[in-house]
């Protein structure tokens, strides 16, 4: 039981790699949202599939607080890698509404994906003003909300960008 629970909150082993656990799991929803960009998905179901990882990746890093505190020792442990999940998510939803048969070429939309994994990243590691004071919350509640706001800052960065681009 405890190895499953370990690999959810890890997103399948991705937060125990050794180096950079909270970009690896930051790399899984840009994988998903490109593959189902690859494969002409329609942009309602790409938004769709984000919002569910949204919900649920927050679901689990609010109600499995107290287990990963209690067994990693401590509030926000690297490993814990499913709130990053639900920030890209919401950083990638800046730019899922686009299409990349109609609003932009494919190859501007890859770009823009890749730029908003980017974006989402430097928010998540540097954490200006109400980032960081996100993480006071308590509970999951921290551990999540400044990966909700660095998504949201890299979400709008890169709105404006595809509406330039588009």
């Amino acid at each position: 039981m405890v190895d499953r629970i370990k690999l959810l909150l890890c997103t399948g082993g991705l937060g125990l790699l050794p180096k950079a656990p909270g970009t690896w799991g930051s790399l899984a929803p840009l994988f998903i949202l490109l593959t189902l960009g690859h494969f002409a998905v329609p942009q309602l179901i790409i938004i769709c599939v984000l919002i569910v990882i949204i919900l649920g990746s927050a679901i689990i890093s609010i109600s499995l607080a107290p287990w990963y505190t209690l067994h990693f020792g401590k509030k926000d442990p690297s490993q814990v890698v499913c709130d990053e999940w639900a920030g890209q998510s919401i950083a990638l939803l800046g730019m899922a509404w686009l299409e990349p048969s109609n609003h932009v070429s494919p190859g501007i939309w890859i770009s823009l994906a890749l730029c908003t994994f980017v974006l989402f990243r430097i928010f998540d590691i540097w954490k200006p003003s109400l980032i960081d004071k996100a993480q006071q919350f308590r509970d999951g509640w921290g551990v999540l909300m400044d990966d909700i706001f660095a998504g949201i800052a890299a979400g709008i960065l890169t709105g404006v960008l595809a509406v330039v681009l588009s």
